[in-house]
């Protein structure tokens, strides 16, 4: 009995293939090999093809079988993860209206500021746990106010894990997660939200129907199982977005429990039982993949979009066809503190945690004498890693307090200078699990499709690889107020330039 994971990534889409028994992936896939484009027509804009998705998505699946390891008649079930916060339009006929404005699009940020303000900041707080910010909500009015033509044809408003769940099956619905990313959920009257809705002058009738993240969102139609070689009526049992998903995987379900990434943006995802929100809107609390009605399950998301994608233009522009990992063998033979090189690695968006300012990236002390290549690999993981610790301080000014991180051992958690400075910059121990997305989604499909009766039976075979502990935690504190001073030196200048 095999599940089926699909992760859609910013980068790429990769599939598992997953034997329900083992709980262990017995194919993966991931189309396109390199990282996908980000279309942005504007400076702060960023947009992604949902067509294009869907295409990745076929291509994916068609690689994972070419690998002849498994039977696709096998498979049982489907899961779906997906980047969150982007808005996606269809119309009548489900087609995509246009490109989907994706979770680091800074477009909608004066938008969701009015909103905030306009609806009142502690009714904000206090039942939407965020500020409308730039997520889907209020990239939803930026069309309405700015593309009337596009606005008048939409059917449905939906997230992009919804949108390849309809193209899988014909079906069109999305879940209370997903609705409370896009702050469209008011979690004290458990139902959408009177006042985002009368503020934007939203219709209702333009979200789907809302089932549990664990249901049955539909079957694999005729037309779909046809371009993906798999058998027709299989049901679609679980979506959820890319980090309540992560977090799924590492077995992060119940309140007090962290996972991390560190993929193109950089997560931390903290789990309580309380309706908790930061009065800045710094991190953001979400509907987590075990919410219900009763028994609240809230993710505390601490997003830093400027992470994988700094080490990611570091390698594409200055490291001369060298691998990540030969990036990271290079980056081993420098000191810690890169010999002073200094960087903020906020050059993708406007950042939450600094108050929606889009502050880029920044490199401070270069001394042309001294600083090679190597030295700049390094300070670019160690700048992310004091990005990380900053966003973990404002957790802890709000009562979180990790004890320990657990996190796949994927993307810059490959990385042993990284792994090293995020432990010793955030003072937290890490454990490093062998998992990722579209495993973790192909395991929340079990779970949606009854195959495991709860957590504990799913996660039964997770054991970590590797268990790091702080080492040098004093070096690293002295190396971070310096890392804080220069960060907020820009955050003077962004502000007296507002």
């Amino acid at each position: 009995m095999l599940l089926l994971g699909i992760d859609v990534g910013t980068s790429s889409i990769k599939v598992s293939v997953v034997n329900a028994e083992t709980q262990t992936s017995v194919a993966s896939a991931q189309f396109p090999e390199s990282e996908s484009a980000i279309i942005s027509p504007k400076p702060g804009w960023a947009e992604q093809s949902p067509d294009t998705w869907w295409n990745d998505v076929q291509q994916a699946i068609l690689k994972a079988h070419s690998s002849k390891k498994y039977n696709p008649a096998d498979i049982v079930a489907i899961g779906i993860a997906y980047q969150m916060h982007g808005l996606v339009l269809i119309d009548k006929d489900q087609s995509a209206i246009r490109n989907s404005i994706i979770w680091c699009d800074s477009r909608a940020v004066e938008t969701g500021e009015k909103a905030f303000h306009a609806i009142g900041e502690n009714k904000c707080l206090s039942r939407l746990l965020n500020s409308p910010g730039n997520f889907t909500a209020s990239k939803l009015a930026w069309v309405k106010d700015n593309e009337p033509q596009n606005y008048s044809r939409i059917s449905k408003v939906m997230l992009p894990g919804d949108f390849i769940a309809m193209k899988l099956t014909g079906q069109v619905n999305t879940s209370v997660s997903a609705l409370s990313e896009g702050v469209f959920w008011d979690f004290k009257s458990e139902e959408l939200s009177l006042d985002v809705f009368k503020h934007f002058d939203f219709d209702k009738e333009l979200i789907p129907a809302v089932e549990p993240v664990f249901s049955n969102h539909g079957t694999l139609s005729q037309s779909a199982a046809k371009l993906l070689g798999l058998k027709a009526g299989i049901p679609v049992t679980y979506k959820a977005g890319d980090q309540p998903n992560n977090a799924l995987s590492l077995n992060v379900l119940e309140p007090g429990e962290v996972a991390a990434t560190a993929g193109t943006s950089g997560v931390i995802y903290g789990v309580t039982d309380q309706l908790f929100y930061d009065p800045q809107s710094r991190v953001n609390s979400f509907a987590h993949v075990n919410y219900e009605s009763g028994k609240q399950r809230l993710g505390v998301l601490l997003c830093i979009n400027g992470t994988g994608i700094l080490n990611s233009w570091t390698k594409n522009t200055m490291a001369s066809g060298l691998s990540y990992k030969q990036m990271d063998e290079q980056a081993k033979k420098i000191a810690v503190g890169s010999d002073g090189l200094t960087v903020l690695p906020f050059g993708n968006g406007a950042e939450r945690m600094l108050g929606n300012r889009i502050l880029g990236a920044h490199f401070q002390n270069i001394d042309l004498n001294l600083h090679s290549a190597a030295h700049l690999f390094r300070a670019v993981q160690e700048g992310i890693a004091f990005a990380f610790r900053y966003g973990i301080d404002i957790m802890r000014e709000n009562g979180m307090n990790p004890k320990v991180i657990r996190a796949g051992k994927a993307n810059l958690f490959f990385s042993d200078v990284f792994i090293q400075s995020f432990v010793n910059a955030t003072g937290t121990p890490l454990e490093l699990y062998e998992s990722d997305g579209s495993v973790g989604a192909a395991i929340g499909a079990g779970l949606g499709a009854g195959i495991y009766s709860n957590g504990k039976q799913a996660f039964m075979k997770l054991k970590p690889l590797r268990y790091v502990e702080p080492d040098q935690t004093s070096q690293y504190d002295s190396l971070y107020e310096d890392w804080k001073q220069f960060l907020d030196l820009h955050l003077e200048k962004s502000k007296s330039s507002e």
